[in-house]
């Protein structure tokens, strides 16, 4: 028969056991949670990446276009920086609403998943 000290102990190891197995299980579930977010952050960021070197070309194109049209070809890059300015400004009173808020969305799916 077991002694009431022995069975303390078998339940302290168990315990012990089952407290380094829900760590490691935490551990487990937050790498995999960063992995995804990492994982859908950059691949679109690439996205973003080629978008952003295509925008430039096209913008460039334009730029040149404008000031061919206009006589000067640097009243062509002023047009398409006044243009991005006026966009600029109207960005930054929409970012939360229009960046934020997604990402924090997309985030917080991802993590939820």
């Amino acid at each position: 028969m077991e002694t009431p000290s022995n069975i303390i102990e078998k339940l302290m190891e168990r315990a012990e056991l089952y407290g380094k197995t829900s760590y490691e299980l935490s551990k487990l579930k937050s790498l995999e949670s960063a992995t995804i977010i990492a994982s859908a952050l950059l691949s679109r960021l690439g996205i973003v990446v080629m978008l952003s070197l295509s925008g430039l070309f096209l913008n460039i194109g334009i730029s040149l276009w404008l000031g061919e049209v206009l006589g000067k070809s640097y009243y062509g890059f002023l047009i398409v920086a006044g243009f991005y300015l006026i966009a600029g400004i109207v960005f930054y009173f929409f970012l939360n609403k229009w960046i934020k808020k997604p990402l924090s969305n997309l985030i917080i799916t991802e993590v939820l998943q």
